[in-house]
């Protein structure tokens, strides 16, 4: 059992709130998932020709300014890196895709839980409210917004483990449910090109819908394929750089509430996390239908 939350902001005035009211949100799926908590933000954009990426070592003393110096140099470039707990906020004036490969050959003992130009991703081990708390997220401003509180089933209680997954840029995907077929998507993934970092059966669904956005699929059509791909139960909430979207398996037996109003969409596994959103008593309130794709875009 696991709680999912989201936040797709429509009016640009409440942005200086996101981070405040996900995390109330957060807090309240704590009883369905004390093991470990993860938020993924979308703000605060760094120029085109840069890169943000959040990276994660166990070590709170590790030394995330001589990585960032030893990237520099490397790559002939510009990088900075701001610690968060145990995980630290790297921006390159580089490619993402020259700065990835050489983080995980020179730094195989760092994970990179987020990267791409507007999104930040933070998860943790430990109660909803200690984790949005170390890593600040009730002062973070911002567009959307989607967190997790996980009670582990299929892996272990670790950071690395914790939701969301981040399977391409600015892209994430948080889970309640469990798949029955994601160890034969793994390999079949894998053959297209496709690379793990967990055994998490979240991260197989998360990187499948990488893989059909990368094919040229909408964020709509992906979902719809994972509709007749993916077996199992499941909830999924997804970001994306400009979009916001949710689905439901064809049974639907994992809760899910949806509202929405003219200010804002929000989701949760159930109510009470909605329950003090600002007019949310001017909101429509539903739940997501069974094997329905629900989108939003701020384009």
């Amino acid at each position: 059992m696991c709680g999912i939350v989201g936040l797709f902001l429509k009016n640009p005035s409440l942005r200086s709130k996101l981070g405040a009211h996900l995390e109330t949100m957060l807090i309240g799926m704590t009883e369905r998932g004390p093991d470990s908590a993860g938020i993924a933000v979308y703000h605060s954009p760094v120029a085109d020709d840069r890169c943000k990426l959040t990276l994660f070592n166990a070590d709170t003393a590790y030394p995330w300014r001589n990585l960032a110096a030893d990237l520099g140099k490397a790559l002939n470039t510009k990088a900075e890196a701001t610690q968060k707990g145990n995980h630290a906020l790297l921006v390159a004036q580089a490619d993402e895709e020259k700065v990835l490969p050489w983080i995980r050959t020179q730094h195989p003992d760092v994970r990179i839980m987020g990267y791409g130009q507007l999104m930040e991703v933070y998860k943790d081990i430990g109660l909803p409210a200690e984790v949005a708390t170390r890593y600040g997220l009730k002062n973070m401003e911002g567009s959307h917004a989607i967190g997790h509180t996980r009670m582990a089933t299929e892996s272990a209680v670790t950071t690395e483990g914790s939701h969301p997954f981040t399977p391409a840029a600015d892209m994430c995907l948080v889970h309640n449910g469990s798949l029955s077929n994601h160890n034969n998507l793994r390999k079949w993934l894998r053959k297209n090109g496709q690379e793990f970092d967990t055994d998490n059966d979240s991260e197989v669904a998360a990187r499948y819908f990488a893989y059909r956005l990368s094919e040229g699929a909408t964020l709509k059509e992906a979902l719809e394929a994972g509709l007749k791909d993916l077996d199992g139960f499941f909830t999924f909430t997804m970001g994306t750089k400009d979009g916001f979207a949710v689905v439901r398996d064809g049974i639907a037996c994992k809760p899910a509430v949806m509202a929405e109003n003219d200010d804002w969409v929000a989701m949760a596994s159930e109510f009470r996390s909605l329950a003090y959103l600002p007019n949310v008593e001017k909101a429509k309130i539903w739940e997501p239908a069974p094997s329905t794709v629900y989108t939003w875009s701020l384009q």
